[in-house]
């Protein structure tokens, strides 16, 4: 375990705070995530209505995103983060309120400006940690910002768990996400803390327009990405259905399982500088990703013979192993596209890789709906999602092979 961790101890000073900074806001993201639907059902939304509240969260985000990829071309970055810091609790305890008090035009301006909030700190880290990091530490930073959101869960989920387990009256989903929302708050501080002087990029004069990006550069590189979020989006929010509906597994175990799953995200990520170091991108992403894809298959299966009492089991276990296979890429993949857009071209994929995975999930979400509607099983739809994967690797494959080979060239 030391040795995995040996590669953060190079990340400078700075990223480390507003990673730090980032899980505060993540802290918030995630404990929403898991109980802002039973709080609405307990104040009388049903759930066609929460749902419908809570996409506006989404759109914020795909409001935002090119716009704010755009402006932080030329720009410093750091006191941005200051309104993620600020902006994603504020806004978290003003729908809080406005859910409590039933206040409908209040809920949706709440989850519109929670998620322009958040891509405050979404978008702009990546090219933070590019232009203010050597080199050598990038996948070290950015797979620690990537594991914020793990961290975020397995902090907040025990939390919570914990103070309910303690006192359910007294912390119901109410008072626990004014709890979470109030402890998001101390991301401001690190954030504080950052005295780094930020150095503009050396064209930060020189006038912008859409037409100087290298936009072909930029959507092939876009292309895996938005295939694997099409692919998550069908699979990720509705794997607790499937558990639930298929396997007959309660709600608390499915928690249960999630939380190890988070874990184990987490232990895989921090392995990342490690593997990618050892085996390079080009062996290291099509492998975890396949293997994550077998693992997809394996469990989804498990409904054609749901009625033997090892089914559920063995649909644990390669949930289990899907988890940290499937995200231990991610890191990796997005160094590879940050580096092979190029300086000129990583501000805007960053916001439209944010404005992707936001516009996806609202898709296919509407797909899975439609696809239950006309009698899909849960395998046949997470079987969909597997040859999108497979698709996505092997564009990503030759993505990585063709960035290798122009490196080399250039060198």
């Amino acid at each position: 375990m030391f040795e995995l961790l040996r590669e953060y101890r190079k990340v400078p000073r700075h990223i480390l705070l507003i990673v730090a900074a980032e899980f505060f806001v993540q802290l918030v993201n995630s404990s929403f995530l898991a109980i802002q639907p039973l709080f609405m059902q307990n104040n009388g939304y049903s759930d066609a209505q929460s749902a419908g509240y809570i996409g506006y969260r989404f759109l914020g985000v795909l409001i935002l995103a090119l716009p704010l990829g755009f402006y932080i071309k030329n720009k410093k970055i750091k006191n941005l983060f200051y309104l993620s810091g600020f902006g994603v609790p504020l806004f978290a305890l003003a729908i809080i309120y406005s859910t409590a008090h039933h206040m409908s035009w209040m809920i949706y301006g709440s989850q519109l400006l929670w998620g322009a909030s958040f891509t405050f700190i979404q978008i702009p880290i990546l090219p933070y940690i590019f232009r203010t990091s050597p080199k050598e530490t990038h996948i070290a930073a950015i797979t620690l910002s990537y594991s914020t959101w793990s961290f975020a869960s397995i902090a907040g989920g025990f939390t919570m768990s914990f103070l309910s387990h303690w006192n359910k009256i007294l912390f119901n989903e109410e008072h626990l996400l004014i709890i979470m929302s109030v402890i998001g708050l101390s991301g401001i501080a690190f954030i504080a803390s950052i005295t780094m002087k930020e150095e503009l990029p050396d064209d930060h004069n020189s006038k912008l327009n859409f037409s100087e990006y290298d936009w072909k550069r930029i959507i092939k590189a876009l292309i895996p990405t938005a295939l694997l979020a099409v692919g998550a989006g069908f699979a990720i929010p509705f794997l607790n259905l499937f558990f639930v509906n298929v396997h007959g597994m309660s709600t608390s175990g499915y928690s249960l399982i999630y939380s190890i799953s988070a874990i184990l995200v987490t232990i895989g990520a921090l392995a990342v500088p490690k593997i990618k170091t050892q085996w390079g991108y080009q062996k290291a992403v099509p492998f975890t990703q396949s293997l994550a894809i077998v693992a997809l298959v394996i469990m989804s299966t498990t409904q054609y013979y749901n009625e033997m009492n090892f089914a559920i089991y063995i649909a644990v276990v390669f949930f289990l192993l899907r988890q940290p296979l499937m995200n231990m890429a991610g890191p990796m993949t997005t160094d590879v596209v940050m580096n092979y857009v190029g300086q000129k071209n990583r501000e805007m994929v960053s916001a439209l890789t944010m404005a992707i995975w936001s516009g996806s999930w609202f898709i296919s979400s509407r797909i899975f709906q439609v696809l239950r509607e006309n009698q899909f099983s849960y395998a046949a739809i997470f079987l969909i999602t597997a040859v999108i994967y497979i698709v996505a690797v092997a564009w990503y494959y030759f993505l990585i092979k063709e960035y290798k080979e122009s490196s080399t060239a250039d060198q």
